[in-house]
Order: structure tokens, then sequence, then C-alpha cells
């Protein structure tokens, strides 16, 4: 047990969640609204002082710098950088681009996800400015003869290339100066070739830098990897997102006594791996806070002796975040957010705009559910600031959320509980629109009008569908049974709709956590600290390049290491993983391969594994087919080492001897009309006892609502 307090944080749209372990062993949980600007400036600082003011009986004042005398570690997860991006509030920043190519970000990839709307707009970019960098690469190759005798260096992957032109930083630099006298202070740097040869781009952000640029983002520090225009984006949106995160944190920091000097603050990133604070960037934090969660249930959720696979279903208070876990996290290479491509590691986590605080509408004769949301500030109708109808309340006028067991933090003091009437009265209004439309389409053969609850609930069962999807999207659209999982909840909204998603696809095992509630910030607790290396390769896969794949994995495992080691960890706590970044010869598809045994097929191999045969498998399950003549060319070499957490052991509690008694009930509305319903402390329930529904269960940080035949 430790003897100083350790903080896990997930600092939501909606909610910010504490999970914090107190010296001698006592939890401690808090869920606090993450923006309410007229109580406290920023709410992971406030809820780490309540915390230790309830817990140390020490006075903590408001709006003094906290002592961290007793804070072993933070962990934090956050959507400040995913907030800036879909909101389009990032830095204002500038992109540095090869001579020739400065529309190049702006065309894109020319893809067309939506070539059925009828309104289709090109997404903004994210730079203000454009200034061309007069430099050229080109690679070197028999076939081309030069008329130039033009300089050759050797590149990251020994490859040797042709240097054109080197950087012209005289002619650079008062292009540069505009720039700052403009305001602009951020920059990416994108030049061609420089994941092969970063020396361009690193005079010129050498240059940048001496000029006043607070941030420059060098394509070939953020992500090395070929395809200039994914790169591209990757270091545009890393110019763009990482002064935000920049300065929340220096915020954040300046809220404790000497900016949280000697205590250890690591934050999530997107892949599921902690990082040190002054590493954490708008790259890799996209997916900062659901990847705790998404490590909170593999951790706790999946057993391997089962084989039974977990979706992750994380309901909040903006949206919904849908992940699957079967015994190793689902990582993606490139994604898409708000238009903008990525190209960093992240966990495979689908998005869709709907959670408790989704705004309800009724259009066109549709029932729509968000995207808007409520937000924190001013929240749904029942928290009494003036907020619009939204999921919560609807969930409230069919009695699935009791105000009494809720803690009496809303209105404009933080003192009231949550206000039925107030939602009831604003569903009455929608109720009158919805009958009004029907009246106006079907005249006087118009039925008997709708009630107030089948309107909430027909809310109830859009938001329901609109969760549905991203789940048959990770399964069935994969090749998967979505019956043959388990369905993982958490998150603050999450067990009032678990047990209907699960009926509906035709699943018949739901996972709630004791912290179901704060399941991204119980996972923080659990995660390891990672450290990536990655370097360009370019060569054919097969025997005679077998020992140089094999020496590169070696040296950026020990990168790795040394990277962990000053971090704290000994070797025996360090786990590294290898892979391949592969594809076929003339194509463009590349898939990240991690090994399968040495010589599982009797083929010859590298001593880190059997990477061709791991890439046929992956790469038939993707596409369905293989070209059995085709060379395969590693495009890129890279590691991911893990520092490994701590995680204390699990525990068998011996099963209760009575059967479970309700604390009272109430009345819920379902599908036909109101039902009389047992409700249930979780603190009270024993191991082993079992509950029918329909039933509540009722938790200080979330609802679970088990509905009829369950």
């Amino acid at each position: 047990m430790g003897t100083k307090f350790e903080f896990s944080i997930d600092r939501g749209g909606t909610f910010t969640d504490i999970y914090a372990r107190c010296p001698g062993g006592r939890v401690r949980t808090l869920k606090l609204l993450s923006s309410d600007p007229d109580r406290y400036p920023d709410a992971p600082t406030e809820g780490i002082r309540r915390i230790l003011e309830q817990e140390t009986g020490r006075p903590f004042p408001a709006g003094e710098p906290i002592d961290t005398s007793a804070i072993s570690w933070i962990r934090m997860g956050t959507t400040v950088a995913t907030n800036a991006l879909l909101e389009k509030k990032g830095a204002e920043m500038a992109l540095l681009i090869t001579a020739g190519f400065r529309d190049v970000l702006h065309i894109g990839n020319q893809a067309r996800p939506k070539i059925f709307d009828l309104s289709v707009s090109c997404p903004d970019v994210l730079y203000r400015d454009v200034v061309e960098v007069d430099e050229r690469l080109f690679l070197a190759s028999p076939r081309c003869q030069m008329k130039h005798d033009y300089e050759r260096v050797t590149a990251r992957s020994g490859q040797e290339l042709l240097v054109v032109r080197r950087p012209d930083l005289s002619a650079l630099e008062p292009q540069l100066q505009a720039l700052l006298d403009r305001g602009i202070t951020s920059l990416a740097v994108v030049l061609m070739h420089s994941y092969l040869y970063p020396d361009h781009e690193r005079l010129v952000g050498a240059l940048a830098a001496r000029l006043g640029f607070t941030h420059v983002s060098l394509s070939s520090e953020v992500m090395s990897m070929a395809r200039l225009v994914p790169r591209g984006f990757t270091a545009a949106a890393d110019a763009y997102l990482t002064p935000c995160i920049k300065h929340y944190l220096k915020s954040f920091s300046s809220g404790f006594r000497d900016e949280l000097r000697g205590v250890n603050v690591l934050f999530m990133q997107s892949d599921g791996g902690l990082t040190p604070m002054d590493s954490f960037n708008g790259s890799r934090a996209i997916l900062s806070g659901p990847a705790g969660g998404v490590v909170g249930y593999a951790q706790t959720t999946h057993r391997r002796e089962t084989q039974l696979a977990v979706i992750g279903f994380d309901m909040g208070g903006t949206s919904t975040d849908v992940s699957r876990f079967d015994g190793a996290f689902e990582h993606v290479f490139e994604s898409t957010t708000a238009g903008v491509v990525i190209q960093a590691p992240q966990l495979d986590v689908n998005t869709v705009a709907a959670g408790g605080g989704s705004v309800l509408a009724f259009r066109d004769g549709l029932f729509a559910v968000g995207p808007e949301s409520a937000g924190a500030h001013p929240g749904p109708v029942c928290y009494k600031k003036g907020g619009p109808l939204t999921v919560t309340d609807a969930n409230l006028v069919l009695g699935r959320l009791l105000p009494d067991f809720f803690p009496r933090i809303f209105g404009p003091n933080e003192d009231q509980p949550l206000d039925s009437s107030a939602a009831y009265t604003q569903m009455q209004n929608l109720t009158n629109d919805v009958n009004k439309f029907l009246q106006s389409q079907k005249g006087d053969a118009v039925s008997e009008p709708m009630s107030v609850e089948e309107v909430a609930m027909g809310f109830i069962r859009v938001a329901n569908e609109t969760m549905c999807r991203p789940i048959r999207s990770l399964t069935q659209a994969r090749g998967h049974d979505t019956s043959q999982h388990a369905l993982a909840c958490f998150g603050g909204a999450g067990g009032q709709h678990a047990c209907a998603i699960a009926r509906a696809l035709g699943m018949g095992t739901v996972f709630v956590h004791r912290y179901a509630g704060i399941l991204s910030a119980f996972g923080m607790a659990l995660a390891d600290v990672v450290h990536e290396a990655q370097e360009p390769c370019g060569l054919l896969y097969g025997p005679d390049n077998f020992a140089y794949f094999d020496e590169r994995l070696v040296a950026l495992s020990e990168v790795c290491r040394e990277k962990l080691r000053h971090q704290g960890f000994t070797d025996d706590k360090i786990v590294t993983e290898v892979h391949l970044h592969m594809r076929y010869d003339k194509t463009d598809c590349a898939l990240m391969i991690h090994p399968s045994e040495a010589g599982t097929d009797g083929a010859p191999a590298p001593t880190h594994g059997d990477f061709m045969e791991a890439f046929l498998r992956r790469y038939r399950k993707e596409f369905g087919f293989v070209i059995s003549d085709r060379d395969v060319v590693v495009d890129d070499v890279r590691v991911r080492g893990r520092g490994l957490a701590s995680v204390d052991d699990d525990v068998t509690l011996p099963p209760a001897q009575t059967p479970p008694t309700p604390k009272t009930e109430t009345k819920v509305y379902f599908v036909g009309g109101y039902r009389t319903v047992q409700v249930y402390l979780l603190s009270e329930l024993g191991a082993g006892q079992e509950i029918a529904g329909p039933a509540i269960i009722m938790d200080s940080l979330s609802t679970i609502l088990v509905e009829p035949g369950q």
C-alpha cells in the first residue's frame, strides 16, 4: 500500500471522473462537471483539492496552489485535443512544405466518403497560410539517368538519395518573420522524403525556433512514415493541437505548488499507453480519454479461459465510444477525425454522437438524437441551468433515473436535485409538436395522440439504435458474430441503456464493473507506460534482409528499454513488441504486422518470428485473398515498449447467503406501459445474488436498468 495519494483522472466533455488511491489503501471516487466557471477554473484540480481536503482533514483553500507533498502520481486522459479538432479551435498555425506542393493537403487523397449526400463540402484545412520551401531530394535509382552530378547522401533506411537543392534559409527567414508578425506562432514542416532524410526539416525547424516560434512540428519526428499526404496531415494536426495541450498543461500545473515538480504526471495517449506530461502531443491525444476505458474493461472484464470477446460500450454525456477486445488491443495506424487524416497508432474506437447529453429534436417528422450536445454547461433541462431537452431528460421522464439517489449538485449554486418537473414540462411541449405534425399528416384519420412517455420512449429507442450501429460495424462488418461477444458497459450513462443494446444485438452477457461510472479513470490506474520507436525501411521481405530486420528490431527495442528505464522501470517490468509495416509491392495498402512464432510453416524467418505467415493470414482476413506471386515490401520497422503497471491480484468474494433486499420500489415506463420496479443499492449486493428484471441498481457513480425478462 502506498503512503501517498495516487490520482487517475478522466476529463471528459461533460463530466470529470476521478479515481484516487489514498494512503493505507482506501479508495475515493468523485464525479464533477468538467466546466463550471462560476465554481472553479479547472475540474481535475478542483477534484484533487476536494479529495485531499476530505481525506486529510487539512484545509486546501480554493484558488491557492495545492501542496503536492502527499501526492505520488497523477494520471490523466483529456478531451482537450479532441474538442479543439472537432470545434476547429486549435492554434493559429502555418504549413511549410516543399516548393510545388502547397495545395497537396487541401487536395488530400480525393476520397469521397459521402458520395450520395446532397450537400458535400470539403473539410477546411487546419493551417492559415502556406510557405513553400525551395528544397528537393530524389531517391537514387540506376534506372533514372540524371543530367547533373548531384550530392549523394545515405537515408535512414540505407537507401541513396540525391540532394537537388538544400533549403535556402536566407530566403526563408523573411517569410517566417512575416508569419510571426501576423500572430502565427506554430508551424508544421512537411518536406518531401524527410522520413528518409530529416536533415532539411531540422534546418528549417532550427531557424523557426531561433526566430521565436513557440511550437514547430517536424513531420519526420511526429510520424516518420512514407506517404506525404497523411504524414503532412499528421504534422499539421500536431502543430494545430499541441499548443492547446501545452496551454492546458501549463494551466493545470499552475494549480499546484512548484508546478508539480517531484510528482510523476502521466497522460494517456490514443494508443492506450501512458506518456510523461512533457512528451504528450496533439497527434497522439485524439483518443486520450476513451483509451482509458478500453484499458479498464480489457483488464477487468476479458477472461481468456472463456474465449468470449468483449465489446466495450462507453456512453458518456457527449458521445458513445465502442471498441472490441479479444485478448489483444486492436490498433489502427491511420484514422480520420473531423476530415483530418492522422497517421499515428491509436486504439480502434468508433465514436457516435449520442450520449446522455445529446439534444432531442423533432425534425420533418423524425425523432432526432444529437449530434448536438448540451455539454456540462448548461447541461440537460433537469440540471436547472437553462439547457435543452436531452436523452438524460427522457430517461428521467420515464422513471429510469431516480433524483433521490443523486447528489444535490445541480442548479446555479450546485445545491439542488435533478428537476423532474422541468424535464416533463419540456417533453410535454415536444410531444405537442409531435402530435400537431401527426394531425397535419393524417387529418381526421389520426389515431390517439402520443403520450409524453411514448415520445420519450421513442427518443430512447432512436438513441439505442444509433449506438448499435458502431457495434455492428466492429463485429458483423468484419466477419464476427455479435452474439458471441459480451458487452462491457461503462460511462456515466451506459448502465441505463446496456440491457436494451444487448437485447437488440442478441448478446447474452453484460458486464458492469464496480467502477463502471468512472471506468476510463480507473483504467488509467491499470495502464502501462509506453514508448514507441520506428524507422523507415523500404526493403523486400526475404532471407537476404532477415539479418537487417533483426538488427534494427534489436536496436529499436533497446531505445524503448532505455526510455522506460529512465522512467523508473526495471528490465523485468519492460516488455517489447516488434512489428513490420508490410505491403505487397506496387500497392499502397500496408499492414502493421506482429509476427507468428518463428517458422510456423517451415519457411525461413527472422529470429523475431514469422512475419510473412502473419502477413498472409491478416491480408486474407482483411481482403479475402492473397497475391501469391508478388514480392512483399517492408515499409517500416517498429517496436512498442511497455513499462508494466502494478495491478492488484483478483480477489474471490465469498457467496452471499441471503437473497438481495430491495431498498425501495418505483414506477418505470417500458414499451407497453408502466411497471413496478424494485430498486437495489449496488453497495448492498453480495457475490452470487441474482436479480430478475425489471429492476434498477443504484450506485453513486451510475444507474443500471435491468429490463423486463432479463
